[in-house]
């Protein structure tokens, strides 16, 4: 189940309630249950996580697979260093 249900919750107990009709064959089983607030700050996080990875992958691909033409390994370490710099003060 992926959707969200509205639900009613208790002030005094936090007991969730979300009525539905119900068609004769209920059961009720044990489930666990994040607010949805929580939930988006926790996936906001996820995502930002992510594309910081995201980021430093691309740094190490470059170093990994980039060949720099004769005589320009300076300029390209240096180009390198710099994105990683960026990176690193960026981890907020």
């Amino acid at each position: 189940m992926t959707e969200r249900i509205p639900a009613l919750q208790c002030i005094g107990c936090g007991r969730l309630e979300a009525p539905q009709p119900c068609m004769g064959v209920c059961e009720d089983r044990e489930v666990e249950v994040v607010s949805a607030i929580d939930y988006d700050t926790l996936l906001q996080a996820y995502r930002a996580l992510r594309a910081r990875q995201q980021r430093q992958q691309n740094v190490l691909q470059q170093l990994a697979w980039t060949r720099p033409r004769e005589g320009q390994w300076e300029t390209s370490w240096k180009s390198l260093q710099a994105q990683a710099r960026t990176l690193l003060r960026n981890r907020a």
